[in-house]
């Protein structure tokens, strides 16, 4: 389609064209690519993923990269004939209802919500060891008044940019690409250049993870790979590979959108996968051969392999780390401010007449992203949570040492996860009840099979975060036991209640 007649469908489907059409192909794939993050996600997960599967936890990533490259598929379909602000929520509502449409909304936005606090609040370690290095300071990044204080300061900054304007989102998600780039293969190309310990064999192998003994996290998977630690460190990729979804959340802010959405979102998903295989490969190749070096370098995460190469290139590594988080944090806060802002326009929650205004000057959603600011602020505070001993509660136990923050965190996952089943299920009801995707983008006969096998795929990981198989099980180093699926459960029965008192599926009007 062509931008007028973008425009002409954001009309049909009733609403008024407000924001700036500023956003091309590549920007659209940056914001998504930049949510995405690969860097973020190796990051922060490597350690999980080696320590409980072995180096041949590398090999389960296609996996997840083909199971939401499925879902990537449906979504662009959809987002293809629903070029709207708000993506997810709109596909549920056009697809089966409002009422619908507000619960895929309600528990896909507190998770990008918590994702933004996730992001900022990972970054502070990093940042805190660059200052260190370079001003000689002692700043420590473990300490929750520093975590509190940093992260702040960067929801403040990242608010402030993406209330100027979309232009300014599309241009940090721009720079957040090449940082990725550089920080995916050129800290792959610096490994290799300083020589790997093992052969391309060694990830094939498990290391030992599926025995007690030699499992770096010390679980018993009872000698079961396949069917023991495979399952638990499959959870360090599909940690990662989400985000490309929002290609549509800035649908109506995107040039042609109805093409450039579905391309920026199978693209996105795509590089990330190459980016991310490239990176975790050669860092697990770059692990000490002995045992012990192994095992503190796989424990250390990235920076403790990183170590082997000179000071500077560990700085400069350093600051790509850092752009990438706040470059991540940056669009997902976009993406949930898009959310909130289409909520509003159908009077979905409380404060819609306010969350509905654009900014005359930046024409941005300004009020909706104050909003994306303040929740992720207030979910920080969480982190000053953290209980010195086990705590009991009714059937399940809170773990010690885990702050609260990390709680809900934890829920981020299996959120997005109930999302975007909810959202395949959508389409797969619409397309029951008679719907005929009309967009740029079709999948055609393949599209019952694609729809399908992406169904099947988000069920069968959402009960593998879900799961609860006790604190001493591998699973637990991800959801805390029942804690996920207990905060889950408060997140849907605070929604609910909302949702009976309010009945906001009942302001929601629709048009086909």
């Amino acid at each position: 389609m062509t931008q007028q007649t973008d425009e002409q469908r954001v009309e049909s489907l009733g609403y008024r064209p407000e924001l700036s059409r500023v956003l091309g192909l590549f920007d659209n794939f940056s914001v998504a690519f930049s949510y995405l993050s690969p860097m973020v996600g190796v990051y922060s997960l490597f350690a999980l993923g080696v320590g409980t599967g072995g180096p041949r936890y590398l090999l389960l990533m296609p996996l997840v990269v083909g199971g939401m490259l499925l879902v990537a598929l449906v979504f662009g379909e959809l987002g293809s004939h629903y070029p709207l602000a708000g993506a997810l929520y709109q596909y549920g509502k056009f697809s089966v209802g409002p009422g619908y449409g507000w619960w895929v909304g309600w528990i896909y936005g507190i998770a990008l919500l918590v994702t933004v606090a996730s992001v900022d609040t990972g970054v502070v370690v990093y940042f805190a060891t660059f200052v260190n290095n370079i001003f000689k300071t002692h700043i420590d990044g473990t300490k929750h008044s520093t975590i509190l204080y940093v992260t702040v300061v960067l929801i403040v900054i990242q608010t402030l940019l993406n209330i100027i304007g979309a232009k300014v989102m599309g241009k940090i998600a721009r720079l957040g690409v090449y940082v990725e780039t550089i920080g995916t293969f050129g800290v792959a190309i610096a490994l290799a250049i300083h020589g790997f310990h093992h052969g391309f064999s060694f990830l094939f192998s498990t290391a030992g993870a599926e025995n007690v003994k030699t499992n770096l996290f010390a679980v018993d998977f009872g000698g079961h790979w396949l069917t023991g630690a495979a399952l638990v460190a499959i959870l360090a990729h599909s940690y990662i590979f989400y985000g490309f979804e929002s290609a549509g959340d800035i649908a109506e802010e995107t040039k042609d959108a109805s093409r450039h959405v579905p391309r920026a979102m199978r693209s996105s998903l795509l590089y990330g996968g190459l980016a991310s295989f490239v990176l975790v490969a050669a860092l697990i190749l770059a692990t000490p051969k002995d045992a012990k070096g192994y095992g503190d370098s796989v424990l250390g995460g990235v920076p403790a392999i990183l170590a082997q190469l000179p000071q500077w290139s560990q700085d400069f590594f350093l600051v790509m780390v850092i752009v990438a988080f706040f470059s991540c944090g940056t669009a997902v806060q976009g993406a949930g401010a898009r959310l909130a802002f289409s909520y509003a326009r159908d009077r979905q929650i409380p404060g819609s007449s306010m969350m509905r205004k654009v900014s005359p000057r930046f024409h941005t959603p300004a009020n909706a992203i104050m909003v994306g600011a303040a929740v992720p602020i207030l979910a920080t505070l969480l982190v000053n949570v953290n209980p010195a001993n086990d705590v009991h509660i009714l059937w399940f136990t809170y773990p010690k040492g885990i702050n609260a923050l990390f709680a809900l965190v934890s829920f981020g996952v299996s959120g997005i996860y109930l999302s975007f089943f909810l959202t395949v299920l959508g389409s797969i009801i619409a397309k029951r009840r008679g719907w005929q995707p009309a967009g740029e983008f079709k999948m055609g006969n393949w599209g019952p099979l694609v729809t399908w096998g992406a169904l099947v795929y988000l069920g069968v990981m959402l009960v593998n975060v879900l799961w609860p198989s006790g604190l001493t099980s591998g699973r637990a180093l991800v959801n805390y036991d029942w804690i996920t699926f207990v905060v889950m459960l408060g997140i849907v029965v605070v929604g609910g209640l909302y949702f009976v008192i309010s009945r906001p599926d009942k302001r929601a009007s629709i048009k086909v």
